[in-house]
């Protein structure tokens, strides 16, 4: 069970670090989202398995129930962990989601370079260097 945790935590934090270095920012968007996915899973995975051969019938119990050996309870502290990023990861998604809409209706592109070159158009290019006069002494003194 471990081991598929493993994998599959791997998997998906390769897969979010492959989509947020692509081009464009709906991919970049989902690879964020299923970079929170792959923290929670991973975090899950550290936790541990409920499942253990010491305990009473092989399965370890809920925290909630009183009088129990604490050997024997399950850890509600990553729960607990993973429900909080859950809900502040839905709260990220809907924010990154609405600006991501915007941009678009706004830039009619996602394209990550366009949109980095969309806001130069006041600063000087390698062109407009080449057409400026040379400095001489005569343009130094004037």
């Amino acid at each position: 069970m471990t081991l598929v945790l493993a994998v599959c935590v791997t998997v998906t934090f390769g897969v979010s670090i492959y989509l947020m270095l692509d081009r464009e920012l709906k991919s970049i968007a989902m690879g964020v989202f299923l970079l929170g996915h792959a923290a929670n899973l991973s975090i899950i995975a550290m936790s541990g398995s409920p499942v253990m051969a010491d305990a009473p019938g092989g399965m370890k119990r809920p925290p909630i129930l009183t009088g129990a050996d604490p050997v024997t309870l399950v850890d509600p502290l990553p729960q607990a962990l993973i429900l909080t990023a859950i809900v502040i990861g839905f709260g990220v998604m809907g924010f990154l989601l609405t600006l991501t809409v915007v941009t678009g209706r706004k830039t009619q592109t996602l394209n990550v370079d366009v949109l980095a070159g969309a806001d130069r158009d006041d600063e000087p290019t390698d062109r407009d260097a080449n057409e400026r006069e040379p400095d001489t002494e005569e343009n130094a003194n004037s």
